[in-house]
């Protein structure tokens, strides 16, 4: 029974670092999305009006950043819309793993290193996915052929 809840452990800990993985760069429409339905909610909005708001907040984030992403030619610009995604998914990746090693090592100072770690994995996958979503050029089916 112990080995099954090592095991079970296990595939816990590895089913969230997907999750983290894989949703990392949707963390900043989630802040933005969270932090406008609580403010919708506080106006007295109620619960599914501010769930309403939260939700077009987040897709509206997504939508401009994409958006943006068609629309900006010089790199730096893209650079600066790819960071902006980038810094809130560093940042979770930081407490998720810091919240993963504080339960597996005392030391404060080993757990601050692989926090680290965990928050440049985290986001050089988030930058990967970000720069995955802007096209380079048209795609070979809509080139004008004369």
């Amino acid at each position: 029974m112990i080995i099954l809840g090592i095991l079970v452990s296990i595939a816990a800990i590895g089913t969230m670092c997907w999750l983290l993985f894989n949703l990392a760069v949707f963390a900043l429409p989630f802040f933005i999305g969270l932090n406008t339905g609580i403010w919708a909610y506080g106006t007295g909005a109620g619960w599914l009006g501010s769930l309403l708001v939260g939700l077009i907040a987040a897709g509206l984030t997504l939508a401009v950043a994409q958006g943006l992403f068609m629309l900006v030619r010089p790199i730096w610009v893209r650079l600066l819309i790819a960071l902006a995604f980038v810094a809130p998914a560093g940042m979770a990746g930081f407490y998720a793993t810091l919240g993963i090693v504080k339960h597996m090592m005392p030391s404060e100072t080993w757990q601050l290193i692989f926090s680290v770690i965990g928050a440049v994995a985290v986001g050089v996958t988030a930058f990967l996915r970000v720069a995955g979503m802007a096209a380079t050029g048209p795609a070979a089916g809509n080139l004008v052929r004369t």
